[in-house]
């Protein structure tokens, strides 16, 4: 871990998780830091995606911890963790595809924020809930399409409301994995910079096959190789790896 980075907000340590004998991630240890931009970066089968759900309690590890601002999470369920701080998003775009943006993002500000006494009236009169909503899909740049009908955006709107709905948990660390999966170049670029714009204020940790994109926002990486950490650095550090170009980026750079 380098010291410039500060102190860690989320972090693994010696995860392990088999599945049947076979070791989908063996002794993780990653350090997700304040106000950055993290990257887990590796080929098929990595282990990357079971170390999302492993974060976000989707999973339980075989062995090994996970804390959040010093505090050991590991065994905290996903609800819990999402009280704690901890958000995701998924592969396959997870929305209410049938309600607007705005009731798409309420109903994840009131999984998370309503109060006992809320459950007996209507949620649009709780307009604290409202208010929460319609200030996640501003800083998902989606402040104009919150009556459009979710199923009817693009694609890469689609994953704009899905980070909105991140934000009304108001996380510490968001999880992201693979954000921009099959969107073209202008949708990617709008993508890119709400990202960068998003770790100002919040620990992100993304799973993302682009690497221009990859190597253009990150600012701290994670190489994973049969579910091992094999290195970790700055994207230049990772770039000129000579391990990592031989496992990985080899046949991409």
């Amino acid at each position: 871990m380098d010291d410039a980075r500060g102190s860690a907000l989320l972090e693994t340590r010696n995860l392990c998780r088999s599945f049947g004998g076979v070791s989908a991630t063996r002794d993780v240890s990653i350090r997700l830091a304040p106000g950055e931009l993290h990257a887990v970066i590796g080929p098929n089968g990595a282990g990357k995606s079971t170390l999302v759900n492993l974060l976000s309690g989707e999973l339980a590890p075989s062995s090994g911890t996970v804390h959040l601002a010093g505090e050991d999470v590991t065994r905290l369920p996903v609800h819990a963790r999402v009280k704690h701080g901890i958000a995701r998003s998924f592969q396959r775009t997870n929305i209410f595809k049938d309600m607007t943006a705005l009731e798409n993002v309420r109903l994840a500000a009131q999984a998370v924020h309503a109060t006992p006494g809320s459950l007996f009236r209507s949620a649009w009169r709780a307009r604290d809930l409202v208010s929460r909503a319609q200030t996640a899909l501003a800083r998902a740049g989606l402040e104009d399409r919150s009556a459009a009908i979710a199923g009817t955006l693009s694609h890469g709107a689609q994953r704009q409301l899905e980070i909105a709905m991140t934000l009304a948990t108001s996380p510490k660390v968001l999880l992201l994995d693979e954000p921009l999966a099959g969107m073209g170049q202008e949708e990617g670029l709008r993508i890119s910079a709400l990202l960068k714009a998003l770790s100002k204020d919040h620990a992100i940790l993304l799973i993302e096959h682009d690497m221009d994109f990859v190597f253009k926002v990150a600012d701290w990486m994670t190489v994973l190789v049969e579910g091992a950490v094999l290195a970790e650095g700055t994207p230049d550090a990772v770039r000129t790896n000579a391990a990592v170009r031989r496992a990985y980026l080899g046949a991409q750079r």
